[in-house]
């Protein structure tokens, strides 16, 4: 009984191998497509995992998200219009690179601006740092200015 099934194995195999074929050619079937969906999941950002782009994520709604690219460019959708339909569906947090509206003006301009506050205040900060004056000591000075004179020779 246990040898009767043996010859299903090899059979099964070839059926996986067909199926994983068939699937594979599916999705390289037009490079320029899968170029561009390459493309596009770099600067897409995948809603479930923390910061990972599209492109990395192997979370299945990552896959969907891949999937909803692919059908767009399908539909003959250039990149714009792709990341304006995501943008639409999914807000501003699915790409990388969020447009510049009121919306999204802090998170352009806060880093620039936190930027030079802070280049300013370094900049006060140095300028009220003064190093201290030396002040000569007056045994060293007196034992110069008598060697200087010539009334130091009996030291030597």
């Amino acid at each position: 009984m246990k040898h009767s099934f043996y010859w299903l194995m090899p059979l099964l195999l070839a059926f996986s191998l067909t199926v994983s074929a068939k699937t594979a050619s599916s999705i390289a079937s037009n490079p320029n497509a899968e170029a561009r969906l390459i493309e596009l999941s770099a600067e897409l950002r995948c809603l479930v995992c923390q910061n990972e782009s599209l492109a990395s994520s192997q979370a299945p709604l990552a896959e969907d998200l891949r999937r909803e690219v692919r059908e767009q460019i399908a539909l003959g959708k250039d990149n714009s219009e792709i990341i304006s339909y995501l943008t639409d569906r999914y807000g501003d947090f699915v790409t990388y690179r969020p447009p510049f509206k009121a919306r999204t003006v802090l998170l352009w301009l806060l880093p620039p601006a936190l930027l030079i506050v802070g280049l300013i205040l370094l900049w006060l900060r140095l300028r009220r740092i003064t190093p201290p004056a030396a002040k000569p000591d007056a045994d060293a000075i007196k034992a110069l200015q008598q060697e200087f004179d010539g009334k130091n020779h009996d030291r030597d």
